[in-house]
């Protein structure tokens, strides 16, 4: 199955830059779409309710402008992350107001529902879903998603437990739609090898928490660049579902982050009121890949070092690719 235009016309690069909760902002939006790359924010990062056809406005309006001066490097799509759980009292109030903008993409997260996906292919848009396992990522499909976004081992935030080669290998034997893969990508050449696995497109999140318009302190951002994989915890304390966050902001919450306790969050008993350390805010998300990230820069900046990466992981490729593999004496 040919991925469907959206995802394939105007990219520079297959990527989607994950939507991050509170990080992603306007501004990142727009950088990452001028780059040539997917941009997304959450629907719950425009606060109040109608601030969300105030930023979709804004995003929308800076896209036009930009490609009305540059038809020669158009920008890439835009996506709108929805929390399809019950929790959320904003999701018929947002999806109306995507529906107004005709957002081209809406990535859902925390439950796969029929009238949702139906509701975005009225517009023409298609709907990806995230998933951390067989049984989820099924259902999605059986629901009407257009694609998945396989979440795994080392994924920012909220992550899955399985290695990207299993993960994509099992969902390629029954699925041949679009698949993201997620999970400590971070380089162009991870890029390439999402690619070489099976998947179509690669789905960044935390290199982009150290870029200049990201929405997040600059002590976050340089703990990303400080950062590397042994700085990930791995832990459902904070929100009651596992999810990877920086060492740093779990000590600087007062806690050890070597003897974390499995907890249901609302039982909490570090800090009161305003002084406990709220979760993304306080107590940072990041994945595992961050070791590749050495500075802040924009996140123009980042996408273009990210398309030489990858142009240079393919070009290593391609003499090896057309060389015959030697057979070693006595194999068979």
């Amino acid at each position: 199955m040919s991925l469907p235009p959206v995802l394939r016309q105007r990219l520079r690069l297959p990527v989607i830059g994950s939507p991050l909760f509170i990080i992603s902002s306007p501004d990142l939006v727009v950088a990452q779409c001028k780059a040539g790359v997917v941009g997304s924010f959450p629907a719950l990062n425009a606060r109040p309710a109608p601030a969300l056809p105030e930023w979709l406005e804004r995003i929308t309006s800076a896209l036009k402008e930009h490609d009305e001066s540059n038809p020669g490097s158009l920008s890439a799509p835009f996506a709108v992350n929805q929390i399809v759980h019950k929790s959320n009292d904003r999701l018929l109030h947002d999806l109306e107001v995507c529906a107004k903008y005709k957002v081209p993409i809406v990535i859902t997260s925390l439950g796969a529902r029929e009238e949702l996906n139906r509701a975005v292919h009225s517009w023409g848009g298609i709907v990806l879903h995230d998933v951390i396992n067989q049984t989820h990522a099924r259902k999605a499909i059986d629901k009407g998603a257009d694609g998945l976004i396989l979440v795994a081992a080392g994924a920012g935030g909220h992550a899955g437990t399985l290695s990207p080669f299993a993960f994509i290998e099992e969902t390629r034997q029954w699925f041949d739609g679009p698949i993201v893969l997620s999970g400590s990508i971070a380089t162009g050449g991870a890029v390439l090898a999402a690619q070489a696995a099976g998947a179509d497109l690669a789905y960044i999140g935390s290199a982009f928490i150290a870029t200049e318009e990201a929405n997040a302190s600059l002590s976050y951002k340089e703990a990303i660049v400080e950062g590397t994989a042994a700085d990930i915890v791995y832990t459902n304390l904070f929100t009651g579902v596992h999810g990877n966050y920086l060492r740093q902001s779990i000590v600087a919450a007062g806690l050890d982050p070597d003897n974390l306790p499995q907890s249901d969050p609302t039982k909490m008993n570090f800090g009161s009121g305003e002084s406990r350390p709220k979760v993304w805010r306080d107590i940072w998300g990041s994945g595992q890949g961050i070791g590749a990230v050495k500075q802040v820069v924009p996140a123009a900046a980042l996408v273009e070092r990210l398309a030489r990466e990858y142009a240079d992981a393919k070009a290593r490729l391609a003499p090896a690719a057309a060389e015959p593999v030697p057979i070693q004496p006595g194999s068979r």
